[in-house]
C-alpha cells in the first residue's frame, strides 16, 4: 500500500494545496515560538548551556508528534488514511507553485514592484536588493528538496512518522537556524538535525534534477561548485538544478543589511523570468519520476519477495 498512499497524498496536495485555515505546521510554528520563549528565559549566555536548551526544546517538540504518528499509523483500519493525511500535510509541492508562479506572472506583466514583494515572501534576503528571477528560481530548486522530495524520501524510508518528523525538523531549522546572537547556539541542534535528515534527500534531489536536464553539466556543477556553498545540502541541490537548466545562479546577496559573497552556481546566462517556470517544471517532472520509481520498486518487491 505504500505506493498507493504516496500517490494519493501527492494528488491531494496538488488538488487542494495548503489548507487556508488550521494548517498543522502553522500551529506547530506558534508552539515552537512559545517553547523558544520559555527556554530562552534568563540571561544565560554560555554556549554549551544554550545548546542544551536547544536540544531539549527540539526533543520536546519532535518526540510526541512522531511517536503519536507511529501509533496512529499502525492502527487498523485507519492507518492508511492517517498516513496519507500525514504526507499530505508534509508536502509543499502545490504551495511551491502557488508562491512562485505569481512572481513570474508579475514579471511577465512588467510589474516589478509586485514581483519584488512576492519574491520577498519566498526568500530571507532583503527584498529591495533582490535579483528577482534568480532569487525565485533558487527558492524553487531548494524548496523542491525541502518541501517535496525530502518528505517523499522520508515517507518511503520511515512512513508517516518519518515524513512528519522531517517536516517538523525542517520547520524548526527555518525558525531557529539563524546565526544571530539569539539563536546561534540555541538553534544549533535544529540546524544539525536538518542537515542530517536532508543529507540523502538533497543528493537524490540533485541527481533527479541532473537526470531531467543537462545531466553532464549538472553533475559537473554539483561536483565543482557545491563544496564551496555554505550549506552542505542546498549546495548540491542548487548547483545541480542550475546546471540542469543551463543558467547561472548564486553570487552576492544581502541579508538583513549585510552583503554575503556567495559563490556562483550553474553555467550559462543569468536566470530570467521564464526560468522560474522552467524550475517549477523540473520539480514536477521530478515528482513524476519519483512516483514511477516507487511504483516499479514496490512491484519488484511483490514479484520477488
Amino acid at each position: 500500500m505504500t505506493f498507493l498512499n504516496l500517490l494519493l497524498a501527492v494528488v491531494l496536495d496538488w488538488l487542494l494545496g495548503e489548507p487556508c485555515r488550521w494548517h498543522p505546521l502553522v500551529g506547530f510554528g506558534r508552539l515552537a515560538d512559545r517553547v523558544e520563549s520559555v527556554c530562552q528565559v534568563g540571561p544565560e549566555t554560555v554556549p554549551w548551556r544554550q545548546r542544551l536548551r536547544g536540544i531539549f526544546a527540539l526533543l520536546l517538540l519532535l518526540t510526541p508528534p512522531t511517536l503519536l504518528l507511529a501509533l496512529l499509523a499502525s492502527l487498523s483500519p485507519w492507518g492508511d488514511l492517517i498516513s496519507i493525511a500525514a504526507l499530505y500535510f508534509s508536502l509543499g509541492h502545490r504551495s511551491l507553485h502557488d508562491h512562485a508562479r505569481p512572481v513570474a506572472e508579475a514579471l511577465a506583466a512588467g510589474d516589478e514592484a509586485e514581483a519584488r514583494r512576492l519574491a520577498g515572501r519566498l526568500v530571507s534576503r532583503d527584498p529591495e536588493t533582490l535579483d528577482i528571477p534568480a532569487a525565485t528560481t533558487e527558492s524553487v530548486l531548494e524548496n523542491g528538496n525541502d518541501g517535496v522530495f525530502g518528505a517523499l524520501f522520508w515517507f518511503l524510508a520511515a512512513g508517516a512518522p518519518g515524513a512528519v518528523c522531517y517536516r517538523l525538523a525542517n520547520t524548526l531549522d527555518a525558525m531557529w537556524g539563524y546565526k544571530d546572537e539569539r539563536r546561534l547556539h540555541f538553534g544549533w541542534a535544529a540546524a544539525r538535525l536538518d542537515d542530517l535528515l536532508n543529507y540523502l534527500p538533497a543528493r537524490l534531489t540533485a541527481l533527479t534534477y541532473a537526470l531531467l536536464g543537462n545531466a553532464r553539466q549538472a553533475l559537473r556543477c554539483w561536483r565543482g561548485q557545491a563544496p564551496a556553498w555554505e550549506s552542505p545540502n542546498a549546495g548540491p541541490v542548487m548547483a545541480a538544478g542550475a546546471g540542469a537548466l543551463n543558467i547561472a545562479l548564486g553570487g552576492p546577496a544581502r541579508y538583513r543589511g549585510e552583503w554575503h559573497q556567495r559563490p556562483p552556481l550553474g553555467a550559462g546566462p543569468p536566470a530570467g523570468a521564464r526560468d522560474i517556470g522552467r524550475a517549477l517544471a523540473l520539480v514536477r517532472r521530478g515528482v513524476v519520476l519519483w512516483l514511477a520509481v516507487a511504483f516499479l520498486v514496490e512491484g519488484l518487491v511483490h514479484v520477488y519477495p
